[in-house]
Order: C-alpha cells, then sequence, then structure tokens
C-alpha cells in the first residue's frame, strides 16, 4: 500500500509496503545532477556520488565495505542529468541497521582529502572507459549535439579537466548549494512494518537542514538538426539520429512510450524488421526516449559497417516518413501496448523496481500513479492519436544525426535529407 509523508523540513517520505517480498529497498532521491553544474563544475554531481562513500563521522571507507557486506546487502549510488540516487537493498530484518548505514553517509559524509585525490584518478579511469566504449562515447556525443550548449547536453562524467581541478572546498559548497531536504524524496518499498520505519525515518532526518542558498535555474532546452561526425578508426560506424520527445509530466507521454515501441522498442518493432531482419545491415538497432522534467528526447541507435551507413540513415528515415505520412494500423498498436504492459509489470517485480518507480512518480508528478491507472492510460492511447504525435515529434526540420567513426558527412547529410 501507497503512503506518502512530509517531513517538518520539507523532506517527502514515499512508502509501499509489499509484505510478499522478503527484501526491501530504500532510495534517497536528490533532485540534483549534471544539467545543475555551473562553468567549472562539469562532473561534479557524479564526482560527489563517489565521494559520499569515502567515509563519515565513524566510519571509514573500508568500514562501510564491511558492513553491507555483513548484511548480505547491496548499496550503490548513480547521477543521472536530473537526480543523484544513494540506493541500499537489503533482506527485511536488516533494513534498520542498512537505513542507518546509508543515512551516516547522506549526512556526516567527510570527503577526505587523499580520498579526494585518489578518487579523481578512478572517475578518470571511467572517462576513459567511455572514450574507448564507442557506443556510450556516440550517445554522449549525440546529447551534446542534439541540446547543443543547454547543461542537459553536457557528459555526466564531466571533463577530465574539471575533475582534476575539484577541491574539497567546492564539493562543500555544491552539496550547500544543491542538497535541501525540500528536494530531496526517500523512497522504501518492499516487507517493513509501517509505524516503526516512519518514526526511524523522522528521527534520522529531522536534522537534515533546509537551505538559505537553494537555488534552481532550470531552463527548458531547445532540440536542434543538423549533422554531426566525429572520425575515429573503428570496425563499424555507430549513428544516432536525435528527434524531439515529450517532458515526464506531459499527457502524451503514454503515447510516446507507444510510437517509440512501435519505432524501435522492441524485436518486433519497424527498425528491427526492417534494418536488421530484412537488409542484415546492423546487429545492434534500436530507439528509446529520455523524459526530462521541462524536455524530451527520441533517440535511435545502430551500428553498422561504414560503406552502408547513408543506407541505413535512409532506411531509418523512411519509416519514420512512413508512420508520419501513413500512420499506424491496430494490430501494431495492441502489440505494443502488451509489450509495454508486460515490460512494465515484469520491471516491477523486485523492490527496486518499486522504489524507483515511487520516487520518480513523487519526483515528476507529485503523487504516485498506481499500475491499475498505468495500464488505463496505456489502453486508452489511439491509432490516431499516436499518428499525430509522430506528425510532431518526427519533425525534419529539428532532426538531428551524430555519427562516430570513417563515414562521409556529406553522405550522411544527403541520407538524412
Amino acid at each position: 500500500m501507497y503512503k506518502k509523508l512530509v517531513l517538518d523540513n520539507g523532506l517527502r517520505v514515499v512508502t509501499e509496503a509489499i509484505p510478499t517480498l522478503r527484501s526491501v529497498t530504500l532510495g534517497i532521491w536528490v533532485n540534483v545532477g549534471s544539467r545543475d553544474e555551473g562553468r567549472g563544475e562539469e562532473g561534479l554531481s557524479h564526482f560527489l556520488e563517489h565521494m559520499f562513500f569515502k567515509g563519515t563521522r565513524s566510519r571509514t571507507a573500508s568500514d562501510i565495505s564491511h558492513e553491507i557486506d555483513a548484511l548480505g546487502g547491496e548499496m550503490n549510488a548513480f547521477t543521472g542529468r536530473e537526480t543523484t540516487t544513494f540506493y541500499v537493498k537489503v533482506l527485511d530484518q536488516h533494513l534498520e541497521p542498512a537505513l542507518r548505514l546509508l543515512a551516516d553517509l547522506f549526512h556526516h559524509s567527510q570527503f577526505p582529502r587523499r580520498e579526494l585525490e585518489k578518487e579523481k584518478q578512478v572517475v578518470l579511469e571511467e572517462i576513459r572507459t567511455v572514450q574507448d566504449d564507442p557506443e556510450d562515447l556516440l550517445q554522449d556525443l549525440h546529447t551534446e549535439q542534439v541540446l547543443k550548449h543547454h547543461p542537459l547536453g553536457r557528459p555526466i562524467l564531466g571533463k577530465p579537466e574539471t575533475i582534476a581541478s575539484l577541491s574539497r572546498r567546492d564539493l562543500m559548497q555544491y552539496v550547500r548549494a544543491h542538497y535541501d531536504p525540500r528536494d530531496t524524496i526517500v523512497a522504501i518499498a518492499g516487507n517493513f512494518r509501517e509505524r516503526p520505519l516512519r518514526q526511524l525515518l523522522a528521527r534520522i532526518f529531522a536534522p537534515f537542514r533546509m537551505q538559505p542558498s537553494r537555488t534552481n535555474g532550470r531552463r527548458p532546452p531547445n532540440v536542434t538538426g543538423g549533422v554531426l561526425v566525429h572520425k575515429k578508426p573503428l570496425e563499424q560506424a555507430h549513428l544516432c539520429i536525435g528527434l524531439r520527445g515529450v517532458a515526464a509530466a506531459d499527457p502524451d507521454r503514454y503515447s510516446a512510450h507507444v510510437l517509440n515501441t512501435i519505432l524501435g522498442g522492441s524485436v518486433s518493432s519497424r527498425l528491427f524488421q526492417v534494418v536488421r531482419e530484412k537488409y542484415g545491415l546492423a546487429y545492434s538497432i534500436y530507439s528509446y526516449l529520455s523524459n526530462y522534467s521541462d524536455a524530451g528526447t527520441v533517440t535511435i541507435y545502430a551500428g553498422t559497417r561504414a560503406s552502408e551507413a547513408p543506407r541505413v540513415v535512409e532506411l531509418i528515415c523512411r519509416e519514420l516518413r512512413r508512420i508520419q505520412r501513413d500512420g499506424i494500423g491496430r494490430r501494431e498498436l495492441n502489440l505494443a501496448k502488451n509489450h509495454l504492459k508486460g515490460s512494465l509489470m515484469l520491471g516491477l517485480e523486485s523492490s527496486h523496481g518499486r522504489m524507483s518507480k515511487l520516487a520518480k512518480d513523487e519526483l515528476y508528478l507529485g503523487h504516485c500513479v498506481s499500475l491499475n491507472e498505468v495500464v488505463s492510460h496505456i489502453d486508452r492511447v489511439s491509432v490516431p492519436h499516436v499518428h499525430e504525435l509522430s506528425r510532431r515529434l518526427f519533425d525534419q526540420q529539428a532532426r538531428s544525426l551524430t555519427a562516430l567513426g570513417l563515414v562521409s558527412e556529406r553522405s550522411l547529410v544527403s541520407a538524412l535529407n
């Protein structure tokens, strides 16, 4: 059962008790990510996430690792373009010590200078790992290309020169500016007793003070068109085509998910069936949505031989035009709906999946949307609505292409148009 509690300091607690599980997952979601970084701070959100695990007033980094292992649990964190998340997943009997451990990291991390210098090398290696992975590198290059100079377009990991110059003072100032209980959500899903948990949470998070310097200077981006080729000696050409999308809370989000499923979101999708199955031009081809608080994009990825890159782009654009012109079929619509509902249900069979949904619903909508409501919204998506949305999102003027490999920019420009 879903419950919501707002503490006196503005922190929101959202919970879902699932007595049939033996696990429980607790996440602390802070509404700050790479888009909130200023000049010279690129990568600070992600680096700070690493540093939270490097020791508190009462625990060393080694103590933290041994303690979570002793509980038989999993503790980690991740940084996105709009959020930073810390979570722990344990057996239900270990919830209280796990919560106290995670809260200690969140409230009392010291960011020791010697650990800071070591962690810089770790993050620099992480950046090099992305540079060596063509698909990951292309995704970063493409996001920057689509959103141009907007903060949402920056790589989450930041720039090597920025990471190398970070100081402990930078971290402390960033926490004071952006970590505020009013911008923080604690989400818990799994097997727990509600009353003792709520009392414990109130005690642990009551000292979390509101920051007088709290700011939110976010502005929505523009999705722009164009072609950009990054030459690199690779066996394949890696391609990303970008289109307009919808924001996370947009009323059309359900139709957008159906449209994406039909386009390239499954193995029965048009792009997979045409580019891979019919012509054999790609091993990997898919599309996905990126939904932010004030904007969204659709991205199509394909990896192919450099000589076939223009042909693959032509086939993708042909399918985009076909959907814009002719719409979709009713059977196609029903298959996409069933795929979406199945993926949704399977993804929510774990306490971690339930915790993430609770937090995202609260973050972007301000309330929980039940599974029955989600299914009802998907069922109401119609053929005309998807067709109308495709005409709006597949606009050729806002269509962008980013390529990585030894391909001709001129041939890709011609293929895209």
